[in-house]
């Protein structure tokens, strides 16, 4: 990084990476890892990818709130919230940000990513809908992301679930997010067909232009 590069053109840059259909674990510890390493010259990063199926326990988790996990492996993490489902078909979206170089609170991350999500939605023509208390998109009443942040040395970590074409029975097994009986839906069952991939390139400039980005791909 070139000596002359200030914190301002620092905060103008996401760059972003793809790590394809991953197992859970090296990944979050590699968010971690980032994490402790970054120093104020790092630039911003986000990470786009598919897990293999688990479940995942928040800080807040309540082990009633996992019904049957049958063979699918449970990991309790360091993000805020209750517990959730990653498999393939959805697009996960960890986002890495300086907040304390970008000036932005941890709630005012968890309204770009929703607002992303929504805005990109509403391009499809679906109405999408965030609520306060119960972070994520909905349409319908029904779950499409799901949101868990982690904020450590004045840095982000995990960040947003969004459900494109994967098998959706899992949920079954938990109380999504902590909601008895929450309705969970994805973009196929809206009659949305796209990979993973395409969501993911399309959706990127509404979350860009939401946090003032400047995108460079890896």
């Amino acid at each position: 990084m070139a000596a002359n590069v200030t914190g301002e053109q620092l905060s103008s840059v996401l760059r972003v990476k793809h790590f394809g259909v991953s197992e859970y674990m090296p990944v979050w510890r590699e968010m971690q890892g980032f994490t402790d390493r970054r120093s104020a010259e790092v630039q911003d990063e986000l990470w786009l990818l598919e897990h293999q199926p688990v479940f995942t326990l928040g800080m807040n988790a309540k082990p009633e709130h996992l019904l049957d996990c049958g063979d699918i492996p449970v990991i309790p993490v360091d993000r805020g919230g209750q517990v959730t489902y990653h498999g393939p078909g959805q697009m996960v979206a960890y986002i890495m940000m300086d907040l304390r170089r970008t000036g932005l609170g941890i709630r005012q991350l968890v309204e770009a990513l929703e607002q992303s999500v929504i805005a990109w939605l509403a391009a499809q023509n679906v109405t999408a809908q965030a609520r306060r208390e119960a972070p994520g998109v909905y349409v319908d009443g029904a779950k499409i992301a799901a949101l868990g942040l982690r904020v450590r040395r004045g840095c982000s970590y995990h960040g947003l679930a969004f459900n494109v074409d994967m098998d959706l029975e899992p949920f079954s097994r938990i109380n999504p997010c902590g909601y008895q009986g929450l309705a969970v839906t994805q973009l196929s069952d809206l009659g949305i067909e796209l990979s993973v991939d395409e969501v993911s390139g399309s959706w990127l400039p509404y979350l860009a232009s939401r946090l003032d980005y400047i995108v460079r791909s890896d």
